[in-house]
């Protein structure tokens, strides 16, 4: 057994998990001045290739873009990314409708691959001046006498920490450990929906075979079909469906679930009767089917994300969260930021990690709250009447109330106001929407007046992202 020793004139801090947070959290640290040093359970990607498991497509918004800007690489995760203007709504009758996301083009979002943000990621990380290393599974920790043991492909490492930092996702081997300890309060909530991930290639022509600058969705009642575009022309396209199914199939009018649609012919005639559009795009979609493993979609809870100075969770090992907001990525680079900057004010790491779970653990609550929702407006609010006036209604009133009335969604997405204040203020903003439009087929007729006074008393102006 190998013991390296982390201790020396500089400040430590050693991150276990190299996806995405652990070297963003890397690179971060190590700019700020802290020796950091990485591990991580799987081999070099750069090296070996990406061996990612299941992934919905990765949406970049304001919070991570603003992570990625303090990492300094911001600009070379655009260049491989593909804006998203809004959401395509495929409705059941073959209409399209493209719902736009903000107001014009300075409020997108972004798809990226989750491979080749990671490896740029991990570069930025080296050039910062962290220790990365691969193949490096975390087995136990010794929190009393901070010993933390890594095994190996050829030897096992006993790594003397000052403090751990857990980035390495739901499954997250530090949370376990730390569990182990002191009694976490773990929660997971399992959504009883699943998904499965098709592609949509190029064209015949290398390029894309439906619009590149959306999210397209085939909104189905409880269940949905997503696609989001990737770099190389191709589109990854996302199949949600219930566990189970009280019925028989389709035909019968009860919803699909996986429990009926097992292999790739019922997958294809689930497409041929729910998604006809859809169906021309994806060409290997049975072979598509039977290959890619079935993702499980939870939510986790803990009390507490903190062994006192010792340890800390953040990102998916804190607060997994279903991917219907497309936050999830960026809730962690927020974490990032926020303990970066926590360690900052005070490098005392029990005080440093106490403040950053004050500071995010509501914020994580409300968005994990936010995402859940999102998937009844995704799969079936999207193609209704009372939702599409509602969406009229507040698009003209964020255009008369720009410093009070700002829509949920560009609160989250382009905004960096905390999620909790999101939250509570999307919650006001639908009420006065719901009560607005009540007995409308259009907003002819809306009362401007009350509805201007009411947004004055019951919204403050909203402060503008430092």
């Amino acid at each position: 057994m190998i013991t390296t020793d982390a201790f020396d004139s500089k400040p430590s801090l050693t991150v276990v998990g190299a996806g995405l947070a652990g070297p963003l959290l890397a690179t971060l640290l190590a700019q700020r001045g802290w020796r950091v040093e990485l591990f991580e359970r799987r081999g070099d990607p750069r090296v070996h290739g990406y061996a990612g498991g299941r992934s919905i497509n990765l949406a970049l918004a304001e919070r991570g873009l603003n992570a990625l800007r303090a990492a300094g690489v911001d600009r070379d995760v655009l260049k491989q990314a593909v804006m998203m203007r809004g959401r395509m709504v495929h409705f059941a009758d073959g209409r399209q409708q493209l719902q736009r996301y903000g107001k014009d083009d300075s409020e997108v979002i972004w798809s990226i691959s989750r491979a080749d943000l990671n490896i740029l990621l991990l570069n930025a990380a080296e050039a910062a001046g962290a220790v990365l290393h691969f193949d490096r599974r975390l087995e136990q920790v010794d929190f009393d006498a901070r010993i933390a043991h890594f095994v190996g492909e050829h030897e096992d490492i006993a790594h003397r920490f000052h403090a751990l930092i857990g980035c390495d996702g739901a499954g997250s081997s530090l949370r376990a450990a730390m569990n182990a300890a002191r009694d976490l309060g773990e929660r997971l909530e399992v959504m009883p929906h699943s998904y499965k991930e098709l592609e949509i290639p190029p064209d015949e022509h290398g390029d894309f075979r439906i619009e590149p600058n959306a999210l397209h969705i085939w909104p189905r009642g409880d269940y949905m079909c997503i696609a989001l575009p990737n770099d190389e022309r191709t589109f990854t396209v996302t199949l949600f469906l219930p566990n189970e199914s009280s019925g028989e199939g389709p035909d019968d009018g009860s919803t699909p679930s996986f429990a009926q649609v097992r292999d790739g012919a019922a997958a294809q005639a689930l497409y041929e009767h729910a998604f006809a559009d859809a169906l021309p795009l994806i060409p290997d979609l049975a072979q598509d089917f039977e290959r890619n493993p079935t993702g499980m979609l939870a939510t986790l809870y803990l009390d507490r994300w903190r062994l006192d100075g010792r340890a800390v969770l953040l990102g998916d090992a804190a607060h997994a969260m279903v991917p219907f907001h497309g936050q999830g990525m960026n809730c962690a680079f927020e974490d990032c930021v926020a303990l970066a900057d926590h360690l900052e004010r005070d490098p005392d790491t029990d005080t440093a990690f106490a403040a950053f779970e004050a500071e995010r653990k509501p914020n994580a609550a409300a968005i994990q709250h936010m995402a859940l929702e999102n998937y009844r407006e995704m799969s079936d609010r999207v193609d209704d009447e009372d939702f599409l006036l509602q969406r009229e209604l507040e698009r003209e009133l964020a255009h008369r109330h720009p410093d009070r009335f700002v829509p949920r969604y560009a609160m989250v997405s382009f905004r960096r106001v905390p999620y909790a204040v999101a939250f509570a203020r999307g919650a006001t903003q639908r009420a006065l929407l719901v009560e607005a439009t009540a007995g409308h087929r259009s907003l002819d007729g809306i009362d401007w007046a009350w509805l201007d006074r009411e947004i004055r008393v019951r919204l403050a102006p909203l402060p503008l992202d430092d």
